[in-house]
């Protein structure tokens, strides 16, 4: 497919990236701590530490894990919220030529064991708070070395003993476990102070996480993202960046958790590159919290996903934030709908630009331009170095345009090696050509603008036609009195599927048969919801995606 999205590239952003700048992330680390020595790199709850701090720490890291002899492309767990000792530990790890398994701390047993036993993981990193979890289930994974930490270990004195004794005693937050042998963040770093941390060579081939997905859909497995894949995506979602962000001049918000890939190379790793500030939120979910947060930042950039958006639209205090350094709010993980985007645009004075990426891809792989002035409905253009190509269910290639709806499918340096020991899996969503299938249907217009209509297995098939949920979504969360909706297809005798809605009000007032009026006048007739449910909340995955799989 001719790149004819290259045309609407705004003025500086170059249609390829030079992958070769950099070996690996363990190299662009060290360059960035070198560089920005003296400059704030990751603050939690009024504690910063620069980049010679995480220079530092992070080295004492990787010299313990070496100590007990790890060699290059063994497989580290880290599972924790977004804490200071998150980034100390990944890069740690990653400059002794580890490769990391991120874990999610709200895991049940079940899927620690299957992610630990699958990955081969031999050390966890786990914040205390999640370590009954693992005491369920050690005994049966491969897991040699546990590293326990609590949320305030890297706070100067004597802020941590305040925090952990009252996260522990008071709020009561750490459930009692035992683990024999567990080892303290705080003993690893000082064991580590004392031994040589070995040079590791890593090249663009070496594995640097095992980044877990599908877990919504079946069995989880591991995406194998090489430094080769994160160098190509953080050189293109740098190039995007270039023409609005200055290096060493940027704070962003990081309130999705750093385990997942949204967060961990848009925000993590990408600011790390240019010499920016994380501003880290370890619980997004206190809305006033995190609204009291950012009243005491001077913040430029914010990443999240729709509902992460929506709830501080609809937080007591977010309108009276001082916007005025605030340039760039990127929301991806979900589709972006069009009431919160305006609201948005309205309370913030500047606009929600939508990117689309996979774990798979690093994850980006479209992001609309950033001198985008309103919402368009589209997941953007390919970025740098990315092909992108709209195929039908036999792979053939279609064309531009709305009436060639197809499987989007996308080829770059950002895409994945394939998943861990699943070599059948990789063969599924990998082309001969070297495309990957997303399992996301839509199309490309006539500048390349990328339009999804929805997941594959998302679609509802009403008397043969199809309907996407997204598209019903938009529809009823622009209706004043409701604060969040997901639609999905329920068996219906007559037509084979109908359209459900499930809805979480704003107004107690609001009644099914307002909401169906409503959609009358805006839908189709095979498009209409024919049932009405009315939750208190939806259920949603930790970085707030909506689980339409739980509603179906």
């Amino acid at each position: 497919m001719e790149k004819i999205w290259l045309k609407e590239y705004p003025a500086g952003v170059p249609a390829e990236i030079d992958l070769n700048e950099f070996s690996s992330l363990k190299d662009i680390l060290e360059k960035s701590c070198e560089r920005f020595a003296e400059l704030p790199a990751y603050s939690n709850m009024g504690v910063t530490l620069r980049y010679r701090d995480i220079d530092r720490l992070s080295r004492d890291f990787g010299a313990y894990l070496q100590g007990l002899g790890l060699v290059k492309g063994d497989r580290v767990a880290i599972m924790m919220p977004n804490v200071l000792q998150y980034p100390v530990a990944l890069f740690g790890a990653l400059r002794a030529g580890l490769t990391v398994v991120n874990v999610n701390p709200l895991y049940t047993p079940r899927e620690l064991e299957h992610q630990l036993n699958d990955s081969g993981s031999t050390v966890i990193v786990i914040i205390e708070n999640f370590a009954h979890t693992l005491q369920e289930v050690l005994d049966k994974t491969p897991v040699k070395t546990v590293i326990t930490t609590e949320l305030g270990d890297l706070f100067p004195f004597p802020k941590r003993p305040l925090v952990n004794f009252v996260v522990k005693r008071v709020k009561k937050m750490v459930p009692a476990w035992r683990i024999p042998g567990a080892v303290p963040f705080r003993r690893v770093l000082a064991e580590g102070a004392g031994k040589p941390l070995t040079e590791v060579s890593l090249n663009h081939d070496d594995i640097a996480f095992l980044q877990y997905t599908g877990g919504t859909t079946g069995v989880s497995k591991g995406a194998m993202l090489t430094h080769g894949n994160l160098v190509g995506n953080l050189q293109q979602i740098s190039a995007w960046l270039s023409p609005f962000s200055k290096p060493a001049e940027e704070t962003i918000i990081t309130a999705l958790p750093l385990y997942h890939i949204f967060s961990l190379t848009g925000n993590c790793l990408t600011f790390m590159k240019v010499g920016g500030h994380n501003i880290l939120i370890t619980n997004p979910r206190d809305m006033p919290g995190f609204v009291r947060e950012l009243s005491k930042i001077k913040f430029t950039v914010m990443t999240g996903v729709n509902t992460l958006f929506n709830g501080l639209l609809h937080t007591p205090g977010f309108d009276k934030l001082d916007f005025s350094s605030f340039k760039i709010a990127l929301g991806g993980g979900m589709a972006v709908q069009r009431a919160v985007a305006e609201q948005w645009r309205k309370v913030t004075g500047i606009p929600l630009i939508e990117a689309y990426g996979l774990t798979e891809t690093s994850p980006a792989a479209c992001v609309n331009p950033l001198t985008l002035s309103e919402y368009n409905g589209t997941i953007g253009l390919p970025i740098s170095s990315t092909e992108l190509s709209i195929r039908d269910d036999e792979g053939h290639e279609l064309g531009f345009g709305e009436d060639q709806v197809g499987e989007i499918c996308v080829r770059g340096p950002q895409v994945m090696c394939g998943y861990w020991n699943r070599p059948e899996e990789t063969a599924q969503v990998m082309t001969p050509d070297g495309y990957l299938r997303t399992g996301d249907v839509g199309y490309a217009n006539e500048q390349g603008y990328v339009r999804i209509v929805d997941r594959k297995k998302d679609m509802i098939l009403v008397s043969g036609f199809n309907v996407y949920p997204n598209e019903i979504e938009d529809i009823v969360a622009h209706h004043p009195m409701v604060l969040e909706v997901a639609a999905v297809g329920i068996p219906d005798e007559k037509s084979g599927e109908a359209v459900k809605i499930v809805v979480v009000k704003k107004d107690p007032t609001l009644t099914a048969e307002m909401l169906i009026e409503y959609c009358r006048r805006e839908l189709t007739g095979y498009k209409l919801p024919r049932h009405v449910e009315f939750r208190t909340e939806l259920p949603k995955t930790n970085v707030g995606k909506i689980l339409r799989r739980l509603l179906r």
